[in-house]
């Protein structure tokens, strides 16, 4: 009998640090970013952030904002409010998983430009990848 390691197929944390090279990268195209709307103090891309403490999705979003949000259930939150930041003139770069089966993806990512993520990113300086694709949603 094969034993499966849960460990590549699951994740103990829907926060996943967005590589800096890839965020660096984003900025000089889209930015420079003025708002990261979702972050720790630890992993903050922008000089203005909101914490989980903060509450982003409660916060008015204004300018060039970053979103690497929750992998999680609250997702679709997150996407909503991106989608509709942008229709008051607000530019949201969105790091999502590529999940295109599910509700959110079809709600509110297609909506954006899509950019699907070549291979998989590494996250916060971890040596593995991820166990997901990556794309970039822009709202603009």
């Amino acid at each position: 009998m094969t034993k499966i390691n849960k460990g590549l197929m699951t994740s103990t944390t829907d926060l996943w640090e967005t590589p800096q090279a890839f965020f660096d990268e984003y900025d000089k195209l889209f930015g420079p970013f003025t708002l990261d709307v979702c972050a720790t103090p630890k992993n903050a891309k922008c000089p203005d952030y909101f914490t989980k403490e903060d509450d982003g999705l409660s916060q008015h979003w204004v300018g060039k904002c970053w979103m690497n949000p929750p992998y999680g259930r609250e997702i679709g939150k997150w996407m909503k409010k991106a989608k509709e930041s942008a229709g008051s003139g607000t530019v949201v770069v969105c790091l999502v998983p590529a999940r295109t089966d599910t509700r959110w993806w079809h709600d509110y990512a297609i909506h954006g430009d899509v950019t699907f993520i070549k291979g998989r990113l590494k996250f916060g300086g971890h040596k593995n990848s991820a166990p997901f694709p990556s794309a970039l949603v822009v709202f603009k």
